[in-house]
């Protein structure tokens, strides 16, 4: 299946998704694809509230917040790395079986899955700005990691061997 209906699918069915990935032969390419694709995404997400800040603050141009963004998020991969392996070490005390592998597609791919609403996140920052509508927003996004994720580690840390 391609990864947008992935993505469609693991908003209804996370763990069934999750096993698909974890089925076929691990690649450590596949899951940094993941992780760099989510990135991606989130920094396209940025563009509205960076575009706000530009035109609010025309001492600040957009190249440079644009160029300061896609650095913070490249330096954002390792500490994904450290997060999947320290997940990994909680849920191994906690009686997991899985994989360091598992546990960075399960970080991965869930950050991939929740871009899309990141990108509702951008276009409300962007356009309303920071209030009630901007911190719904944010909670539902962070709700729906915590969810996608916890659902993701579930199948990889208690649900058989993974790769």
């Amino acid at each position: 299946m391609s990864a947008t209906d992935d993505i469609r699918r693991s908003y209804r069915r996370p763990r069934v998704v999750m096993r698909e990935h974890l089925a076929r032969p691990a690649s450590e390419p596949r899951a940094l694809v993941f992780l760099l694709a989510a990135l991606t995404v989130i920094f396209i997400a940025q563009w509205p509230r960076l575009s706000r800040i530009a035109h609010e603050m025309p001492d600040q141009p957009m190249v440079g917040l644009m160029m300061g963004t896609v650095l913070a998020l490249l330096a954002t991969v390792p500490v994904f790395y450290a997060i999947a392996a320290l997940s990994h070490l909680v849920l191994r005390l906690l009686g997991g079986q899985g994989s360091w592998y598992g546990a960075r597609v399960a970080l991965f791919w869930s950050l991939l899955v929740v871009s899309p609403l990141m990108l509702l996140q951008g276009l409300v920052a962007g356009f309303i700005g920071r209030g009630a509508e901007l911190s719904l927003v944010s909670a539902l996004v962070t709700v729906a990691f915590v969810l996608l994720w916890g659902a993701a580690l579930r199948v990889v840390e208690f649900e058989g061997k993974t790769n």
